[in-house]
């Protein structure tokens, strides 16, 4: 060969979605199609992006292959470059075509390094050729990366790129990884909804604020939270007659139940009337009724977009007043004011609307696998106790002392709703006295 090595550049068309937006898949079939072509894999590293498009890169003893994927456009683009005589691009050409399942494609290739333009020089007598073998005692080292990204910003945490549960239902597509440094994490619709890490921080603080204010809670109402983190605390409650839990996807408890064992605890409690339903429509036949029912309603949904969207309505809020019993709670998790600003600022102006103003609350915490790392909690009271006039702090003390919490405690709990100044504006409100 006349040149120092080859350069494809391919588009495939045409391909599979769901092919394009599995990491894992195309990372194996982006190795799998160097080792085919004879290459030596030194390392790969690969990204998935929120809600969709993977990059990643498979280095070669040989050079590289490279790759970034549209499943929105049912397109990739892949860079195949190989160094010497030993290594073929066009036979991992034909291994990705049949792999991303591509019905058309377009490529060009390109010699690199053509011998009519470069001279060898000696730069010390001890380097060797780029196309000798070099023996690689090393394992190949894997890179997975996921990321929960907008338009603006984003999160990633590296995975090892095991797949421990993945599923598409009728709602939405669930997924378990196995992240390097926070543990398994579930992903509903390519977002983060949970890590081992850090889900006590959320779990914690959307349950405990609110049920240390109760006297004796016995009726608690749960919408969405079928991981079962919300319920695992609630649960540290013995005065609980019953837990209702109205969870839209069965999916969702399923992965829980069989990779998030910290998690899905108390999905066995007695306690427990776990329904598969539409929480709305649960909680409009149920208002219907006319029943006062709960001490306590926790709304543990996912972003304002899919099934959940519907839990960010007036309507729905109202129909939870209504099952409320005199001096009992709302909470609810209330997004990002850095990251979800509208949905954050809207739901507290629907809660005053419905509630009185000055029993409806908000908490900030933190939560470093969600976006920002700044999350937060609205509550409000149907004539019920104030957060911080009526919060005894010393039973709160004992409670975290007996049940080893790991976020929430008396002095997080009184710090939680002093709002920073910039939040104060936001949701027009006077600081707490």
């Amino acid at each position: 060969m006349q040149a120092l090595g080859r350069h494809i550049l391919v588009e495939f068309l045409n391909c599979s979605s769901a092919v394009l937006n599995d990491v894992a898949v195309i990372e194996n079939a982006m190795v799998k199609a160097a080792e085919a072509a004879g290459a030596t894999v030194i390392q790969s590293s690969f990204h998935h992006f929120s809600p969709w498009g993977v990059s990643g890169v498979v280095v070669i003893q040989e050079s590289h292959l490279a790759i970034h994927t549209w499943p929105e456009y049912e397109y990739a683009a892949v860079d195949l470059f190989t160094c010497g005589d030993t290594v073929d691009p066009w036979i991992s050409f034909d291994h990705l075509k049949k792999a991303f399942q591509s019905s058309t494609q377009s490529a060009v290739e390109m010699y690199r390094g053509s011998s009519n333009l470069i001279k060898r020089v000696d730069f010390g007598g001890h380097a060797k050729p780029m196309h000798e073998k070099i023996p690689v005692r090393q394992k190949v080292q894997r890179s997975f990366w996921f990321t929960d990204k907008d338009e603006n910003q984003a999160f990633s945490l590296r995975h090892t790129g095991e797949v421990l549960f993945q599923e598409t239902s009728q709602f939405q597509k669930v997924r378990v990884l196995q992240s390097l440094s926070h543990g398994r994490m579930m992903t509903i619709n390519d977002m983060v909804m949970c890590t081992e890490r850090d889900e006590a921080h959320y779990h914690e603080m959307i349950v405990h604020p609110a049920l240390q204010l109760h006297p004796r809670p016995q009726n608690v109402l749960v919408i969405g939270g079928g991981d079962g983190g919300s319920i695992r605390e609630i649960f540290r409650y013995p005065s609980l007659a019953t837990v209702t839990m109205v969870e839209i996807d069965e999916t969702v408890v399923r992965a829980s139940q069989q990779h998030l064992p910290s998690l899905a605890s108390e999905f066995n409690n007695p306690k427990l009337k776990l329904i598969i339903a539409d929480g709305i429509d649960f909680v409009e036949r149920a208002a219907a009724r006319g029943e006062e029912q709960y001490d306590l309603i926790v709304i543990d949904g996912s972003d304002p977009v899919g099934p959940a969207a519907g839990l960010f309505s007036e309507k729905f809020y109202r129909n939870c007043h209504r099952l409320l019993r005199q001096g009992g709670l709302l909470t609810l998790q209330g997004e990002s004011p850095m990251f979800h600003q509208n949905a954050f600022v809207e739901l507290r102006q629907v809660l005053s609307r419905i509630f009185l103003p000055d029993q409806v609350h908000t908490a900030l915490f933190f939560a470093p696998s969600y976006p920002t790392g700044m999350w937060s909690i609205h509550m409000a009271s149907k004539n019920g106790p104030h957060p911080i006039r009526d919060f005894n702090s010393a039973r709160t003390k004992d409670f975290v002392r007996e049940h080893r919490l790991k976020y929430y405690n008396e002095q997080i709990h009184t710090g939680a709703f002093c709002l920073p100044g910039f939040v104060q504006k936001m949701l027009e409100v006077e600081p707490q006295p």
